[in-house]
């Protein structure tokens, strides 16, 4: 079993930087696709980003696409979101997944375990 921890969230002004971090524990974490997810008020919860199990590939939803930049050190257990030029509709609680896959999935289902996530939120 694996347990997941984010970090890194608080408040930001627009334009700013936040970088999160998902710490992990367990032994598999190494072998399984990692993602960011993020649900803001009153809404479902939309994919971000995600990460192969070697950190060779990266896909982004469009929102955030050139903005945020998701990675691993799996040395670490540890997977990162860098978020820059934030903007108001940015403002979510971000949860860290990881998923027993090889390909990287947007669809929250396929994700077998979760963090509790970090709140995020970006002033205007």
């Amino acid at each position: 079993q694996v347990q997941l921890v984010e970090s890194g969230g608080g408040l930001v002004q627009a334009g700013g930087s936040l970088r999160l971090s998902c710490a992990a524990s367990g032994r598999t974490f190494s072998s399984n696709t990692m993602g960011w997810f993020r649900q803001a008020p009153g809404k479902e919860r939309e994919f971000v980003a995600g990460i192969s199990w070697a950190g060779s590939s990266t896909l982004y939803a469009d929102s955030v696409k050139g903005r945020f930049a998701i990675s691993r050190d799996n040395a670490k257990n540890t997977v990162f979101l860098q978020m820059n030029s934030l903007k108001p509709e940015d403002t979510a609680v971000y949860y860290c997944a990881g998923a027993t896959r090889l390909s990287i999935s947007t669809t929250a289902g396929a994700y077998n375990y979760w963090g509790q996530g970090t709140q995020v939120t970006v002033s205007s």
